[in-house]
């Protein structure tokens, strides 16, 4: 059975980052007829928002994380994955953000 678009984020993240928490929310059809939608046709699986704790991300820059993020989901940008809204945090940064909530 054909995997969705989400699905398939799931299993690469968690192969790549091994992370303790993640959130995959695809946005899509808050972006109907914005770019990536008009011109791709699609009617979905475009526009995802996300959030990772990793223990991979210590000592990295939001710049590096991002680039992690995305060289690991290159396969879905090159099968239509548009744009992607990251919030990547190490699990110290996670609890802080949470106790200050």
């Amino acid at each position: 059975m054909p995997q969705s678009r989400s699905e398939r984020m799931h299993a690469c993240l968690n192969t790549c980052f091994s992370p303790r928490l993640m959130e995959v929310v695809d946005e899509s059809a808050l972006h109907a007829g914005h770019a990536g939608m008009r011109e791709s046709g699609a009617t979905g699986e475009t526009h995802y928002a996300m959030m990772v704790v990793s223990e991979d991300f210590c000592g990295t820059s939001r710049v590096q994380r991002s680039r992690m993020v995305h060289d690991a989901l290159e396969p879905e940008f090159r099968r239509g994955l548009h744009a992607l809204s990251l919030s990547l945090r190490t699990p110290e940064e996670h609890a802080l953000r949470e106790k200050a909530v």
